[in-house]
């Protein structure tokens, strides 16, 4: 075994250790609470925090949906241009989980941001987070959940990993946690019931070396990161398999703030819209694994909605 190798096996059984933690002090051992949180109950860590914003500047966050160095070989890039086109510092700003930025977005320490659909749901009612646009992907609009396991893992769907160890990504991702979830609620069972244990990782990436590497039975990622993984490191993804796919919902969204300025919010908006006709634009796309960005569908977060109400995270309409 390389050193390389024994070094992320140690980094991510911490992380496991740590994460493992944070489940069972935030989540407790009572199945009916499982999936009952909010952004007041995953406030940013005491040693997260950004300066205030100045006129002068806009800052750009990012969900870690990827890990840390991959979110900012990804969107370091993005930011400048942004920045290039607005004529104007834009800052790049990542937190360790999705609640953070959500945090940062309500108080307008964060002009924009893009977060999980999952996160958007949820901040949208707690304080009218505003969408701007959403990425095309490879011709689509829409991702899914995808069930992984190691490759050579007999199971098969879902039954097949009770009293299996498995890793979430976020509390509030959509992908890597309300979907799994949902899916347990609809047999009959909980996570906490369910499963020997469960992990977060807290990036999509790092749920599949998880995997890859047999620290856990099994895990819920999302489609489009795995995809775009198997794209770049085909050793990784072989390391593992699909064994369930979930109905398609509405891709991460770019959002602001509710009290952002008018003339910003559209400029803003409309050099999303104009990234794919412009050469740069185009490029930095590209190394995103973006294709364009398009208006939000008000309709494309439904199925978000409805299993985050039944799921008691937003109350019942009617």
């Amino acid at each position: 075994m390389s050193g390389q190798h024994t070094l992320l096996l140690i980094m991510l059984a911490a992380s496991c250790i740590a994460a493992s933690l944070f489940v069972e002090f935030h989540l407790g051992k009572q199945q009916k609470a499982d999936i009952q949180l909010s952004l007041s109950d995953l406030v940013p860590d005491k040693d997260f925090h950004v300066e205030r914003l100045s006129p002068d500047r806009l800052r750009f966050a990012v969900a870690p949906v990827f890990s840390p160095r991959a979110t900012l070989e990804n969107y370091e890039a993005f930011t400048k241009y942004l920045a290039a086109r607005l004529r104007r510092p834009v800052e790049l700003v990542q937190g360790s989980n999705y609640a953070q930025i959500n945090a940062l977005l309500r108080t307008g320490d964060v002009t924009f941001g893009l977060v999980c659909s999952g996160a958007f749901v949820i901040g949208r009612q707690e304080f009218q987070m505003q969408p701007l646009a959403v990425p095309v992907i490879a011709g689509k609009n829409t991702y899914s959940s995808y069930l992984i396991v190691p490759a050579k893992s007999s199971a098969r769907g879902w039954h097949d990993l009770r009293g299996k160890t498995f890793a979430f990504t976020d509390p509030l991702s959509n992908t890597g946690r309300l979907v799994p979830v949902y899916a347990l609620a609809r047999l009959g069972t909980t996570p906490d019931s369910f499963f020997k244990s469960v992990i977060f990782t807290y990036s999509h990436d790092k749920s599949i070396e998880a995997v890859a590497e047999g620290l856990v039975d099994g895990a819920a990622v999302d489609s489009m990161v795995y995809d775009f993984l198997k794209r770049q490191n085909q050793q990784l993804t072989r390391r593992v398999k699909i064994i369930w796919e979930s109905s398609p919902y509405g891709l991460n969204p770019v959002v602001t703030h509710p009290r952002v300025p008018q003339e910003i919010w559209r400029t803003v908006r409309d050099i999303l819209l104009d990234m794919h006709r412009d050469p740069d634009g185009r490029q930095v796309l590209k190394n995103m694994g973006v294709d364009s960005f398009e208006l939000p569908d008000p309709k494309a977060f439904h199925g978000i909605e409805t299993m985050l109400r039944t799921l008691g995270v937003l109350a019942k309409s009617g």
